[in-house]
């Protein structure tokens, strides 16, 4: 039996560049970026590979970037053999949809013009905000959303939980955190209050899209973001796209989901190391790599 999950990155994760040389190695990997720029119509890749980071940073831009380089790096682990079979996949928030093309769920094409189609909604229902408070955990953050009117977008570590919501509330919530002695708080480069009851709108109008786009059940399961439950089956999964844009990641609860499905190996699909390093917080005792390093990039 497995004793590996599969994690996918979520927004944060790019850069300039990210995928180019797995796709002058790998003719397979090259047509992942071709796929995607097909589905799309433009060519994003030239984007990923040669910048202005300004244009990667765009939100309708980065979400199918960072899926396309998320695949881009499955494709090479499985052509190096360095990626055994997961007893479950997790992504976090974006991340769940490279999550789903991994496990057969969705298609490559289909899921980047989800993505696509995601962050245009996200840019256009960009109210709000959101940051990042350190060193106070989920009950003091719990008391301070209450009393702010924020509320909790990611619990992403021990003590590293972003809120979100509109200006005034998050820097009464910034005010409140470091009177109740926070080690840092951060304004996070974003352009609207993600994970929170802003998002609504986005449900709403990507509703249609996700409804209309085929979703098979997978091979194994994802673990939710949502609520840490298993899931496989499509109607679930399809679900899941949807509650994700306006719940809280709960990444503790669903790394925790995975230990307790057998996990004790975590291998971060994707670029960058974001995730690793929360892993390393969340089960010090369990063995976290990314794929650069699995692959020598």
């Amino acid at each position: 039996m497995s004793n590996t999950a599969w994690t996918f990155p979520g927004q944060g994760s790019q850069k300039v560049g990210m995928g180019r040389d797995l796709s002058e190695r790998s003719s397979a990997v090259a047509r992942v970026f071709s796929v995607v720029d097909d589905a799309l119509g433009y060519p994003l890749s030239h984007t990923i590979f040669n910048g202005p980071a300004d244009e990667l940073v765009a939100t309708v831009n980065q979400q199918p970037a960072i899926l396309a380089a998320s695949i881009a790096y499955l494709t090479m682990l499985r052509e190096a053999g360095r990626l055994p079979d997961p007893v479950c996949v997790a992504g976090h928030s974006l991340g769940e949809y490279s999550a789903l093309v991994a496990v057969g769920a969705l298609d490559l094409a289909d899921a980047a013009r989800l993505v696509r189609r995601r962050g245009e909604l996200m840019e256009e229902h960009g109210l709000g905000g959101m940051i990042a408070v350190l060193g106070l955990d989920e009950p003091s953050l719990i008391e301070i959303a209450g009393l702010a009117g924020v509320e909790i977008a990611n619990i992403n570590a021990p003590g590293q939980t972003t809120l979100s919501g509109r200006a005034g509330p998050l820097e009464t919530a910034a005010a409140l955190a470091r009177e109740r002695g926070a080690r840092r708080v951060v304004p996070l480069a974003v352009n609207g209050a993600f994970h929170s009851s802003l998002m609504r709108p986005v449900v709403d109008a990507l509703r249609p899209m996700i409804e209309g786009t085929s979703i098979s059940a997978s091979w194994v399961p994802l673990v939710s973001d949502v609520d840490a439950r298993l899931l496989s089956e499509p109607a679930e999964l399809r679900q899941e796209l949807l509650d994700q844009i306006t719940a809280s990641v709960r990444w503790i609860d669903v790394v925790e989901a995975a230990t307790r499905l057998g996990a004790t190996s975590f291998i971060e699909v994707g670029p960058g190391n974001v995730l690793t390093g929360l892993i390393r917080r969340i089960v010090p005792d369990a063995e976290a790599t990314t794929a650069d390093a699995l692959i020598g990039a």
